[in-house]
């Protein structure tokens, strides 16, 4: 099976659809959503909608930390991020909202354990940034074999993990479409980039494909309208930074 792992969406239609498009393209026959749904975009209730329809057709999703804050925002925003919750959570109807909050931190399936951030208490919203924080998260995850891949996001950057049970792990940065072998011995950690906000320095859109039956793991980069989500959300009256962030891929 070919499950698509796409994460960060962040309220970015655009992005979100041209993944989509693009992975059904490579044969993908699942699909994996690891949280953040919305945030910083202007268009949380189309992607929140789509989302939920994949969810109806067998899609995994997942909760993370800007879809957390935009069912219960505080009351009174401090930060940027903070008053774009209240946007957010005001755009959402209540069923969209309690959507959100009801979704798991975790799931874990046939050797898979997917979570938006860090398995190691994923309520915390640790960044896997690198191998020591990815060896931690693996062995939070559990032992192989019943854990022999961790797929998460946050980071809004893509690496690979790798390493044997008792051994350092080794980071591997991916280049865009080619695939690689993920079998053996070694457990896996994947951080699959964001799909609707990428901060690497390339605007194009991320996600991953794995390939269950192969063995095989792509991290794959998509154009899309980047103009278009950066204009929604001028329009939307959301600071001028998210749009510019998009632009730069930053």
């Amino acid at each position: 099976m070919k499950l698509a792992l796409l994460s960060d969406i962040h309220a970015n239609i655009q992005a979100l659809e041209a993944c989509l498009a693009h992975a059904e393209d490579l044969g993908a026959q699942g699909y994996a959503i690891l949280g953040d749904l919305v945030g910083y975009g202007a268009d949380p209730v189309a992607v929140v909608e789509r989302v939920q329809a994949l969810q109806a057709q067998g899609a995994l999703v997942l909760k993370g930390n800007h879809d957390a804050t935009a069912a219960h925002p505080p009351a009174v925003a401090r930060t940027v991020g903070e008053s774009t919750a209240l946007w957010t959570h005001a755009q959402l109807s209540p069923a969209q909202r309690h959507f959100l909050d009801q979704l798991p931190l975790t799931i874990e399936q046939q050797g898979l354990f997917l979570v938006h951030a860090s398995a190691d208490s994923p309520q915390l919203w640790r960044y896997v940034y690198d191998a020591r924080a990815a060896r931690a998260s693996l062995d939070a995850a559990g032992e192989a074999p019943q854990v022999s891949y961790v797929f998460c996001g946050h980071v809004h950057q893509q690496a690979l993990y790798y390493g044997e049970a008792d051994s350092a792990l080794m980071k591997y940065l991916p280049s865009a479409g080619l695939s690689i072998g993920v079998g053996g011995p070694q457990r896996w950690l994947a951080t699959v980039g964001s799909v609707g906000q990428p901060r690497d320095f390339n605007p194009q859109a991320m996600y991953a494909l794995f390939d269950s039956e192969r063995l095989q793991l792509s991290f794959q980069r998509v154009a899309y309208d980047q103009q278009a989500a950066a204009n929604a959300i001028r329009r939307a009256g959301l600071p001028a930074l998210f749009a510019e962030r998009l632009l730069l891929g930053q």
